[in-house]
Parts: structure tokens; sequence; C-alpha cells
């Protein structure tokens, strides 16, 4: 799942390069804002949590700020609160049942993560235009960015041989590559429906307190990632840009 993650990270990273030189025209003659919430879920892959589990999710809160740059390009600020949750012995091996070193190890993680982030979005249909009320406005988009967030987890072990070492609490702060996909539907003429799915590649393997133990009990390799998957609802805010000969002259307007 890795190595599909850090593919589609490289897709996205292109794609969003390319449109700043295949789509740099002004979004025609008018500029568009938005300020939404979004409710989901957050998840967590890393020593606790080898692939992403469904059952991981734990709820989640984001509201943005998104402005168009471009026909096909929107800038997106937000802020995500979410709780965080695994355990071993949700970890399902080769022949159904837990795995030898979780069953050992017998650990589980709470805690949560907030995020601040900053990405830019693809959109691959006319999304900003709606001179057209009467047509629905749908978009499929890629994003990518950088984020900063600080994660407060307690991870627990119910071997007792391993407490000492596997019981711990703290908080982390750190930067992520935050990367996604999703979709934009205008409801009305300022209403907009969003869906989107996104991981959080992070540099650190202590978001689950467990990066520095013995390498008998944990893998070192791999770096922590969490996740955030939700539904939005925004509020379109409209600027008509004015042509450049009334913009100097604005008796022309009269």
């Amino acid at each position: 799942m890795t190595k599909n993650w850090h593919s589609f990270l490289l897709l996205a990273g292109s794609v969003l390069a390319g449109s700043s030189f295949l789509g740099a025209a002004p979004a025609a003659a008018q500029h568009t804002s938005e300020v939404g919430l979004g409710v989901g879920g957050t998840n967590y892959k890393g020593e606790v949590s080898p692939q992403y589990q469904w059952q991981n999710n734990r709820p989640a809160v984001t509201v943005f700020y998104r402005r168009d740059i471009s026909a096909p390009v929107t800038l997106r600020g937000g802020l995500t609160f979410g709780g965080l949750r695994a355990n071993d012995a949700n970890v399902e091996g080769a022949n159904g049942g837990v795995p030898p070193l979780q069953n050992y190890r017998q650990v589980s993680l709470r805690g949560s993560v907030l995020e601040l982030a900053g990405v830019v979005e693809y959109n691959f249909l006319d999304y900003h235009q709606r001179n057209e009320q009467h047509r629905v406005h749908v978009s499929p988009y890629l994003f990518a960015g950088l984020a900063g967030f600080y994660a407060n987890t307690t991870s627990e072990s119910q071997n007792t041989t391993l407490q000492a070492d596997f019981n711990r609490q703290s908080g982390r702060v750190s930067v992520a590559i935050p990367a996604g996909a999703g979709l934009k539907i205008a409801l009305t003429e300022h209403l907009n429906l969003g869906l989107e799915v996104g991981a959080r590649k992070t540099f650190t393997d202590q978001l689950d307190q467990l990066g520095d133990q013995d390498p008998l009990y944990v893998n070192p390799h791999e770096k922590d990632w969490y996740y955030y998957n939700g539904i939005s609802l925004s509020y379109t805010f409209y600027k008509i840009v004015c042509p450049v000969p009334y913009n100097r002259n604005k008796g022309l307007l009269r």
C-alpha cells in the first residue's frame, strides 16, 4: 500500500506542477472563494496497524478556505482535528487469526491529531464558471501540499513483560505531505457538496510512540501515515473582475 501511495503522490505532484503551465489563464471574468465545513474520519497506519483498517476510523472535523487562481487550479487552507486509534488485536494474519507478533505485543493506541494544511487542487472539469445555472457543475480533482500537525497519542501493552517500555504517552509536532482525490458538486449558485479521500505521509516513526523499540517487535524501516476521508459543505463567494478599459475609467460604466 505504501508503494501505491508513493506512486500516487508522484502522479499528483506531476499533474499539479503541469497545471501551472497548462491552466495558468485566469478563471475568465470572475474569481471565486469558498468557506466550508466538513465531517469525516481520521485513520492511522504504522506499527499497530500495518495496513489501512476501516474499523480504525475515528470522528474528525475540518474547516477550510478555498480560492481559485486559474480555471483548473485552486488553493486551499484548512484546519482538521480528529481521533486516532488502533489495536494489535485487529490485525489479521495470513490464516485469519492475529499474527504471532501482534498477539505477543498486545498493544493498543489512542489519541488525536490536529493539522494545519495548505494544498493545491487540480480540477479536471469546469467548476468555477456557472453562467449556465441550469447545468449541474461537477468536477473530480487531485490535491497535494504541505501540512504541519500535532499528534497526542498513548500506547499501552497488555503484556506485563513489555509494559515498562511500551506504555507511553506524549505529544509530537511534525510535518506531513497531504495528497488525495475528491469530487466537487455545485448544488446551487452558492452551495457546494464535497467528497474527499486523502493520505498524509509523515516524516516520523513516532506517531505511535513505538518507532524506537527493539526491531524484534517493530518495523523501523517505514514512517507512520495518517488519513482523512470526509464530506463537506461550502459556500461560494464571487468577485466579478472588471475589464481593464472599464477598470481604468469607471465613467465608461455609466
